[in-house]
């Protein structure tokens, strides 16, 4: 693999860093502006939208621009995000840097995972893109954790520091190990559009949003759920987290060796599971050894889908996969605040903490089905020119005898 991924992979673990990490700082964020957690919690639902909107936008408006410059760019863009959060005076200004953070998000996986699979050969796409997203995991094994503990231990504006620094590291790597790559002639913002009214790129990512959707409906409320349900204190949810992480690296490097050899059917087998797992959790939740194996399933599972996903929408948007391959990323966002959404409405409902997971198991089952009606449209398509190649009639001994 060339360390060209190792650039991408760094800016990947600021920006997954950033994301998650303001979860664990929402009480110190908001005394400092003296509001109340609800309203913080603006912080996250802004960053979320913000990448959701601006994954397509700012892939859009880089589509004249060379990848490696565009990515440098969306780095800088996240660097001032990080900055402009560091050093709010008041909460609104704090929302808005969240929101200039997150629009480098979707545009740098999305065209990252581009410049990833051009820079391998086509039979290891898969693991370049897992390499890359290798960084988004390891934030949330390591960045989110330290962050968090720098955050409340010298404070959060030094974690918001140390992000934009990571930013700065990961734009110097883009700009000195990633390569100039050839602008595909003829690929306008039109091309790129045109990848969307191909059935296979929406079925993709509807997979993406119902599929990593049921992953967050349960993680999203894990603390409640680990204090209140399987009696764990509030400080061993760090380390709780922590299993997430390993589940996300372990799932993330499997599904990109297999992904390469056999995608569909990885999709069938990790969705499948993740939402057996997840239906099973309403159960293990009661227990504190079950639970834990059953959130580091959860991760592995949930992170096993994304190198085939992505691979998935770049196969299916040959020619022009850049806005579709950052409108996946959005997919991924758009799930978790869905899902978030609706685990929340079943606790107000009455129905406990553990009444997200069959939220989760719901959603992935019914990215499942998105699959098995991918694999069968693809496998009608391919089917009969397969039956016009077999019955095309030989030449016969005396046109042979011509030749």
């Amino acid at each position: 693999m060339p360390l060209a991924l190792l650039a991408l992979a760094i800016g990947a673990f600021g920006i997954g860093t950033t994301e998650f990490v303001i979860m664990g700082l929402l009480p110190e964020v908001a005394a400092d502006f003296q509001v109340s957690i609800p309203t913080a919690g603006f912080l996250v639902t802004g960053y979320a939208l913000g990448v959701v909107l601006g994954a397509p936008l700012m892939t859009a408006l880089g589509t004249r621009i060379p990848r490696k410059r565009m990515l440098m760019l969306l780095m800088g863009l996240f660097v001032v995000g990080n900055v402009v959060s560091a050093v709010a005076p008041v909460f609104g200004v704090m929302v808005v840097g969240r929101v200039i953070a997150s629009l480098a998000h979707g545009a740098f996986f999305g065209i990252g995972t581009v410049v990833a699979a051009d820079l391998v050969a086509p039979h290891k796409k898969a693991g370049a893109i897992a390499m890359m997203f290798t960084g988004l995991t390891l934030a949330n094994l390591v960045g989110v954790p330290l962050g968090t503990y720098i955050g409340q231990s010298i404070g959060w504006r030094t974690t918001f520091f140390a992000v934009a620094a990571i930013g700065v590291i990961g734009l110097l790597g883009v700009a000195r190990l990633v390569p100039e790559q050839r602008q595909h002639e003829g690929v306008r913002l039109r091309d790129e559009l045109a990848a969307f009214r191909n059935v296979q790129v929406l079925l993709a990512m509807g997979m993406t949003v119902l599929g990593f959707g049921g992953v967050f409906a349960a993680i999203t409320y894990i603390t409640p759920m680990m204090t209140e349900i399987a009696g764990y204190s509030a400080s061993s949810v760090t380390w709780l987290l922590v299993l997430l992480g390993l589940g996300m690296v372990g799932g993330n490097l499997i599904g990109g060796k297999f992904a390469d050899r056999r995608l569909m059917p990885l999709l069938y087998v990790s969705l499948g599971a993740l939402a057996v797992v997840l239906a099973l959790f309403t159960l293990t939740a009661h227990n504190k050894i079950a639970s834990a194996v059953t959130i580091v399933l959860i991760g592995g599972l949930g992170f096993a889908t994304v190198p085939p996903l992505q691979k998935r929408v770049l196969d299916q948007a040959a020619g022009a996969p850049t806005l579709a391959s950052a409108a996946n990323i959005g997919a991924f966002n758009l799930g978790n605040a869905l899902s978030a959404w609706l685990g929340g409405l079943v606790i107000a409902a009455g129905l406990g903490y553990t009444a997200p997971n069959w939220v989760g198991a719901a959603l992935a089952a019914s990215a499942l089905a998105l699959a098995v009606v991918s694999g069968v449209l693809e496998r009608r398509t391919v089917t009969p020119s397969r039956l016009v190649a077999r019955h095309s009639p030989e030449p016969s001994l005396e046109s042979a005898s011509q030749r």
